[in-house]
């Protein structure tokens, strides 16, 4: 082993320390969620630098420890979550938000990443953690599975509460990114009659239709106890069936996040079910993470690498991220000659299957 005092030495031990805490992170973002912090700042819009104390009266007006949330905060400050204003005479530190922290608001709507971040650590999502290492033991069952004796989305079926709170997690996620999806992807013209495959509530199929009034008729399919609560949304029908089986006919179909946790022969199933649904040129759009072909250490290839485990370790075993290259072989395996992929998102890429 290479002499302890050196610098790089000194570098590694640090950097595995900062790994082997890094569990602080993702909880203490939970916690400032929970305490309802980013709010508390934000107060609509002003972002005014607060001390932990300052906080807590606004968000405890029981009280609260101000100590502890400011180790908190400090720690999040680290991560680029908050700002430091460190007022030396007073002995004061205040807080403000990043352009990170600030995805963490509640909107207009009541949305924000706050909801994301909340339903990743749940109980029964921690519970299956501790065995990352059994997915690679036996990759015929999630870890999730395996704590919990279900999978996740029968699991969630079961769980209003934890139903509800995935459902705003994903509107949260799924809001933002179809904004920039209709700024900048122009591949719903022509289009008369869509089918979202996944479409749950149908919030993606309301914007769409908002932005492209050439779509007549839109289609929510997703499972029966699925659509069966969706809301009443004008120009859409709600469809209940199993995409496995068949999917609706339309000019065009849209998912998103929706192959990412199948395996490549369900996909490849999904895909071809696709296919039948769609007339000569018709096209299939999914958006999906799409993994770069080489591994960096950017904040890109890091949160991309990051999900592709949380979906091996929650949804399914062999459901993955993949590469650009993936789906293209997808799409040929599945009968679509004609492929491109559109960055837009930083996560998400719109995935452009055409007959």
């Amino acid at each position: 082993m290479a002499d302890e005092n050196t610098e790089r030495r000194n570098q590694a031990r640090l950097a595995i320390l900062e790994l082997a805490n890094m569990i602080s992170v993702p909880m203490s973002l939970s916690a400032v969620v929970r305490l309802n912090v980013p709010d508390a700042i934000w107060q609509g819009g002003s972002n005014t630098p607060l001390s932990a104390t300052q906080i807590l009266t606004r968000v405890l007006p029981s009280g609260g420890d101000p100590e502890n949330l400011q180790r908190i905060l400090r720690m999040l400050t680290s991560y680029g979550v908050f700002t430091e204003h460190l007022n030396s005479a007073a002995a004061e530190r205040k807080y403000s938000l990043t352009d990170v922290g600030k995805t963490l608001v509640t909107d207009s709507h009541g949305l924000s990443y706050g909801a994301y971040v909340l339903q990743h650590h749940q109980d029964a999502l921690m519970r299956a953690w501790p065995l990352v290492h059994e997915a690679v033991l036996d990759s015929s069952s999630e870890p999730f599975r395996k704590a919990n004796g279900e999978a996740a989305y029968a699991y969630y079926g079961k769980k209003p509460e934890m139903n509800g709170l995935m459902q705003k997690a994903m509107s949260g996620v799924s809001v933002p990114f179809m904004k920039a999806i209709l700024d900048g992807y122009d591949g719903f013209q022509g289009v008369e009659r869509l089918v979202d495959v996944g479409g749950s509530g149908g919030d993606c199929l309301r914007m769409i239709l908002h932005k492209y009034p050439n779509v007549r008729q839109g289609i929510n399919f997703d499972l029966p106890e699925v659509v069966a609560k969706a809301p009443s949304i004008p120009g859409v029908t709600h469809v209940g069936g199993d995409m496995l089986e068949s999917v609706p006919a339309a000019d065009a179909i849209f998912m998103k996040w929706v192959l990412t946790t199948w395996t490549d022969e369900e996909c490849k199933k999904i895909m071809q079910n696709s296919n039948k649904a769609l007339p000569e040129g018709g096209k299939l759009i999914a958006c999906e993470p799409v993994l770069p072909k080489e591994t960096d250490g950017s904040h890109r290839t890091r949160a991309l690498l990051e999900g592709d485990i949380f979906v091996m370790t929650i949804y399914r075993a062999k459901g993955k991220h993949r590469t650009e290259e993936d789906y293209r072989t997808l799409g040929v395996s599945a009968g679509f000659p004609h492929f491109r992929a559109v960055y837009i998102d930083y996560f998400y890429t719109v995935l452009e299957f055409q007959k």
